[in-house]
């Protein structure tokens, strides 16, 4: 487990290091070591402070909004491993071509339990994928979708 970490970690630090270089224009990093991106859906008011809720929302208007950075950015490692980028701008593109952009999730529960959580939630105007259950995870210190 120590040497995967290890390699990881290693590897992560080469890929920074290759991609980065004087005048490089990228978003700086966060504590973390992750790019600290500016999303372009903001968490809605009633989720202030309520970050698996609010990570539910704001996920979810990203995704209808096929804003590709932010809802990319929350999908959990398993998932970002499972997919690229662009081949998911092309699913959150499709949805918001299909289904248009102003479908926010309402009536978010969620069951917790460690860094594991099971969310149920509806998404206004389209019951279809209202969810039960929906697998999510604490990643760091943010929650991330795991639902791949």
């Amino acid at each position: 487990m120590r040497i995967r970490a290890a390699i990881t970690l290693t590897a992560a630090l080469v890929a920074l290091t290759a991609c980065s270089s004087p005048g490089d224009d990228t978003a700086p990093a966060n504590d973390s070591g992750t790019p600290a991106a500016e999303p372009t859906v903001s968490v809605p008011a009633e989720h202030e402070g309520d970050d698996l809720k609010a990570a539910v929302a704001v996920y979810t208007a990203a995704y209808f909004a096929a804003d590709t950075d932010t809802a990319y950015g929350m999908l959990s490692a398993r998932c970002a491993e499972r997919t690229t980028k662009d081949a998911y701008a092309g699913v959150v593109q499709q949805a918001k071509a299909d289904y248009g952009e102003d479908h926010p999730a309402t009536d978010i529960t969620a069951q917790v339990s460690g860094t594991l959580a099971r969310v149920a939630y509806k998404v206004q105007g389209l019951p279809k994928f209202d969810q039960q259950a929906q697998p999510w995870t604490l990643e760091g210190d943010a929650w991330k979708y795991d639902a791949c």
